[in-house]
């Protein structure tokens, strides 16, 4: 194997990893929900998630002077960043896992969208093919599997605002690039965590204060540390480093893989298969990984 392609199977083995660690916040996610605030939740968790990558930046490429100039850079990625995990939790609540994360699968096709208004990002007919067909496998997931239901546009609440937090999500990847002045990802990226830590801090101050933090569940504990360290810090090391050695179509393609390692979670956490028919859209889901994935 030469060395290009070496590297290519080493950052697609990343993304894999980075699927399926994603995967395990929404498995982790459902049980922890229903004993916390999500703001309390989340608050704490972008805390850690800003020390362990903070450490990473002075240890790596250092913070300089210059990445503090337009803090407010910070504060709307910082916000829109903060949205999406407030309202991941929130829907949490009462969506199941796999149609949550299948509603995931659609930040793709969104992001494409605002690319195209904040970049002029312009899609190519197969990545848009692709598109198409993973958010209709989501979709079918979403209604699992239900034509009457589909018909009705009979969606779960639980999924309806997740939903609003994966345009949050979708708007969050072109603004990266249209924000960033030059500075590391790394640095980039502290700066936008310590942001979204404030402003979650300041939106769910009365739930943080009213939370009985000695007295939840050890399973809301392993959910916050798996969120912040696996589900934010290593997936963000994971995505920098395909990055620099995948197309970005490449790397976005993963996300298609999330319903099924979700689905794994669950048939370990002994919660079965999902019936046939919504299988059915999760390997439409698959399809469109492949589509992107194809040279």
């Amino acid at each position: 194997m030469t060395g290009t392609g070496s590297a290519a199977m080493r950052g697609h083995l990343a993304m894999l990893l980075f699927s399926c660690l994603v995967a395990g916040s929404f498995s982790l996610g459902v049980l922890a929900a229903p004993h916390i605030a999500p703001a309390a939740l989340n608050a704490v968790r972008f805390l850690i998630a800003a020390c362990l990558v903070g450490a990473a930046a002075l240890a790596t490429t250092g913070i300089p002077r210059s990445a503090f100039r337009a803090p407010w850079r910070y504060a709307v990625m910082g916000g829109v960043l903060s949205c999406y995990f407030v309202l991941m939790f929130h829907g949490l609540k009462t969506a199941n896992a796999v149609s949550a994360s299948a509603v995931f699968t659609l930040v793709p096709v969104m992001a494409a969208g605002f690319g195209w208004l904040l970049l002029r990002q312009i899609t190519t007919p197969r990545m848009a093919l692709a598109l198409t067909i993973g958010a209709a496998g989501a979709v079918w997931v979403i209604f699992r599997a239900d034509v009457a239901a589909l018909m009705r546009f009979e969606i779960g609440r639980g999924e309806w605002i997740y939903f609003w937090g994966c345009v949050a999500h979708a708007l969050y990847t072109p603004l990266v690039p249209k924000l960033n002045r030059g500075e590391p990802p790394i640095v980039f990226t502290f700066g936008m965590l310590c942001a979204a830590c404030l402003l979650v801090a300041l939106y769910g101050a009365s739930d943080i204060m009213s939370t009985d933090w000695a007295a939840l569940p050890g399973i809301v504990w392993v959910t916050i540390l798996y969120v912040a360290v696996f589900a934010s810090a290593v997936t963000f090391v994971l995505m920098q480093y395909a990055s620099l050695r995948l197309p970005s179509a490449k790397v976005m393609a993963y996300t298609y893989l999330v319903p099924s390692w979700v689905i794994l979670w669950e048939i370990a956490k002994g919660n079965g298969v999902p019936p046939v028919a919504v299988l059915a859209g999760v390997a439409m889901t698959v399809l469109s990984l492949w589509l992107l994935l194809k040279e």
